[in-house]
């Protein structure tokens, strides 16, 4: 899948470390590299700092500063807002999937998280990436 992507990097903003772990673990066998932060706040400073990020799988429940307020500053941001994000939470309300998809985010996952659900999520921002840049109407 990556070569297919020719994804760069990877950044992993979640405060559980045993799913920052799990999803690492993940997008390294699948040749991804991968960035880690445990909070919003050094998230978005790991963002600002890094060249060429390809994706930001964000957690919705974080400490200092939660994901809604990381998405909302990526999308308001034009350095950041052509990056995908893909947002996970414990909720399944269909409204909590519609708000992050309408402040621009490229998919919604629900915790549990699977490994096969991870890897189409990811690859489906391939599409999403057309779609923002105008290759695709």
């Amino acid at each position: 899948m990556a070569k297919d992507r020719q994804v760069k990097s990877v950044l992993v903003i979640e405060d559980e470390a045993d799913i920052r772990r799990f999803i690492h673990r993940l997008l390294d066998l699948e040749g991804y590299q991968v960035l880690e932060s445990g909070d919003g706040n050094e998230g978005l400073r790991i963002i600002k700092k890094t060249r060429d990020l390809s994706l930001v799988l964000l957690d919705l429940r974080l400490p200092v500063c939660d994901g809604w307020e990381v998405l909302d500053r990526m999308k308001h941001d034009p350095k950041l807002a052509t990056i995908p994000v893909v947002v996970f939470s414990a909720s399944a309300a269909e409204q909590q999937r519609k708000k992050a998809l309408s402040m621009g985010a490229a998919g919604y996952l629900v915790k549990p998280l699977d490994a096969a659900s991870l890897k189409q999520a990811i690859a489906a921002t391939a599409h999403w990436e057309e779609v923002m840049s105008g290759a695709v109407t």
